[in-house]
Order: C-alpha cells, then structure tokens, then sequence
C-alpha cells in the first residue's frame, strides 16, 4: 500500500511538472483542462469527501455542526490564500520592484497547497484505499493546474525561466514531502471526519471559484462539455467503489 501511495505522490509531481510545461506551450487547450479538473474537484467533493465525512461522525457521534464550521472555514482560509497571496493580476502602476517581489510569494503560497495537496492523499488512505485513490486523481489533475499557475506567476512578476523551472520543481515535489508526512503518524479516526471536512472546503473552493472563473472567457457550452464529463465520471467511480 505505501507503494500504492508514493506512486501517487510522484504522479502528483509529474502532473505539476507538464502543467508548467503546457504553461509555456500549449495555452490554447487549458481552459479545456481547467473545465474538466473543476468538475472533478466539485463532484469529488459531494459524491466521495463529505459523505465520508458525514458517516464516520455518525458512526463517532460526532455532531455535524463540526463538519459544517471545519468545511466553511477551509473554503474562507484557501479564497484569502488565494486572495492575497496566490493572485494573478496586478494594478496598472504598481512599482516593477514589488511585483518582481510577489513572483516567490505567489509561489511559495503555492508550494505549500501542493504540499496540503499530499497530504490530503495520505490522508485520504488512512481512511480506506478506495477514497485514497478518489482523492489521489483529483490532486493530479488539479497539481497539473498548479504548476501552470506557478510559471504564469514567475513570468509575470518579470523572473526568468531558470527561475520559473526552480520554482516548479519545489512545487511538483512538494505533494510528494505532504504525503511523506502522514506516515510520521496515523491520524485517530475521531480527526477524520473533521479532515475530511476540510479537504471538502479545499476541494469545493479550487473547483467551483478558482478553477471555473478560467473558463469565464470562453463559450459556455465548450466548457461544459468536459466538465459535465467529468461529474459523470466521478459519479460513476464513485458509485463502484
């Protein structure tokens, strides 16, 4: 199983590594992506994550409020990391020197979402192996948009590419460090149900803000398209496993 698991965790890496690639080459089929992955994370979210969640706190008695109040506060705490630290735009007249500034900024806060990333997959099998993996697909196809918003970062804040590249390498291996992590200590399943919440929050904040305002831009029925394929997807998995 920790094979299982670290194999994951370098797939996570590999997905970061070609969404910086596709960042620099292949622009025009991203929107296609970031349809489909923010389906993904939204069904995940309802169909997997919170149902999970809502029966080990039956089972622990655990009241629901707690899950509502931990799903809530992640959703808030990951649009003020994204807010303040993960932007992609920047005023006109702002001072070349700060935003040069906010290129390591913007991709430290999102080393560290890759590392939260990881641990969500560690996480996620200590539950059971089948969520495990649910939660694993979701990480790589959102670490591919990750590394495309870590060059996007460095390229503008006025960094070159060497420094793009280095910046993606510490967020392509950062999943792996967050799954590593969990083994240090097997999570009592009375935190479970609480984690599980968050995670929720995370998963429905970076599918239905984050992801789904790339596709603004685009024709609505294009973009539905791989997104209506991916819920139906989930569904699918979810309901087999």
């Amino acid at each position: 199983m920790e094979y299982i698991v670290l194999l994951l965790g370098f797939a996570a890496f590999v997905s970061t590594s070609i969404g910086g690639i596709f960042a620099v080459r292949l622009r025009k089929f991203l929107p296609y992506f970031f349809a489909f992955a923010a389906g993904s994370l939204v069904a995940i979210a309802f169909f997997d994550l919170f149902p999970e969640s809502l029966s080990i706190a039956g089972t622990l008695g655990i009241p629901v409020r707690y899950l509502m109040i931990a799903l809530v506060a992640s959703y808030l705490f990951y649009n003020f990391l994204e807010r303040f630290f993960l932007t992609h735009h920047f005023h006109e007249g702002e001072k070349e020197e700060k935003a040069h500034m906010m290129g390591p900024v913007g991709a430290t806060g999102l080393v560290i979402h890759s590392f939260l990333d990881g641990v969500a997959i560690g996480v996620a099998f200590q539950v059971n192996a089948a969520i495990g993996v649910i939660v694993a697909f979701a990480v790589i196809f959102h670490d591919f948009n990750d590394g495309i918003n870590t060059v996007t970062m460095m390229f503008r804040n006025k960094h070159k590419v060497r420094n793009a590249v280095i910046w993606l390498f510490f967020d392509a291996l950062a999943p792996i460090i967050g799954v590593l992590s969990t083994y240090a200590a097997h999570i009592p399943e009375s935190y479970l149900a609480i984690i599980l919440a968050i995670f929720t929050g995370e998963f429905l904040y970076l599918g239905a803000s984050s992801l789904l305002r790339e596709t603004f831009e685009h024709e609505y029925w294009r973009m539905m398209l791989p997104m209506l394929a991916a819920v139906l997807l989930i569904f699918a998995v979810t309901s087999v496993v």
